[in-house]
């Protein structure tokens, strides 16, 4: 699947972008020009060759907080995807086999946590034990988990009714052989297409929830965090904005074209989109003739 998401132009400007944002999150505390928590008389200065975007209303170098921050808004986010697939996918694929009663709860407590607004149960939740990025990310995972649990569920149904894998319940074989051999290949690329979704999802979900303060102790830097110091003194910078607003735009737009991507070389589509390419390749070979044995005298 790697090597058919690269092929695509998408997919290899979508890959490219989310590299560099993941080189920013491990290398941006080390890449970032001064430390980013030191306050300066030099506040709100504009663009200059010391201070490449300028600095905040305390005289901390901007840059150096934007790259600083970029850890912790990829690490939230990943945290809420990687959240959302655990709680959401397996009891996803679990609901089909482990019997009604099994199937019911799960599908009640996936309505529920639907018609829970994420936002003022992460804030009422971080309230209790406490503001961190932790607990904020996994209290919003969760409430994210009731899309692969619809999307896995899905997929499994799809693939339960299958004469193989009734061959091998009248076989005797165990759920989660089942799971492991026949169901988890079938499930596998719809859930990577949501997981990308996720993951853009999640940035949104970090970047609100650090514009409000809530997940994150101050001066530790964030996107959603500048952004939302920089609101208030746009009549002093009003490009402040700009920087941690891109970066926020792009990264979201980046993870939905990875999953378009994945999405267009997975299943019928994929294998479509295989075999077109090589019967182009066939008839470039055909129009090109073959090669000669030897040279010309």
């Amino acid at each position: 699947m790697v090597r058919r998401v690269l092929a695509l132009t998408s997919g290899r400007i979508a890959v490219t972008i989310l590299a560099v944002i993941a080189l920013l999150a491990l290398l941006g505390p080390w890449l970032a020009p001064q430390d980013p928590l030191a306050t300066s008389d030099n506040a709100l200065a504009a663009t200059s060759g010391a201070h490449w975007l300028g600095t905040d209303y305390l005289g901390r170098d901007v840059l150096s907080r934007l790259l600083d921050g970029s850890r912790i808004s990829v690490l939230g986010s990943l945290e809420v995807a990687l959240v959302a697939l655990v709680v959401g996918a397996i009891p996803g694929i679990l609901s089909v086999y482990l019997g009604r009663a099994f199937e019911w709860f799960t599908l009640r407590i996936a309505d529920t946590l639907v018609a829970l607004p994420f936002l003022l149960f992460a804030i009422a939740v971080i309230a209790l034990l406490g503001n961190g990025i932790t607990q904020a990310m996994l209290v919003t995972g969760v409430l994210v988990s009731p899309l692969f649990y619809r999307v896995s569920r899905a997929a499994t149904l799809a693939v339960a009714r299958s004469p193989y894998v009734e061959a091998a319940i009248v076989s005797g074989a165990s759920v989660g052989w089942i799971v492991r051999r026949h169901v988890w290949t079938k499930v596998l690329p719809p859930i990577t297409v949501a997981l990308a979704q996720t993951i853009g999802v999640g940035f949104v979900i970090v970047s609100s929830l650090t514009f409000l303060g809530i997940g994150v102790q101050p001066p530790e830097p964030t996107w959603g965090g500048l952004l939302a110091s920089d609101l208030g003194y746009l009549s002093h910078r009003p490009w402040a904005p700009v920087a941690p607003a891109l970066l926020i735009m792009v990264t979201v737009w980046a993870c939905n074209l990875l999953a378009d991507a994945i999405r267009d070389v997975s299943g019928e589509a994929g294998r479509a989109l295989a075999n077109d390419r090589k019967a182009r390749a066939h008839r470039r070979q055909a129009a090109a003739g073959p090669h000669p044995a030897g040279g010309t005298r």
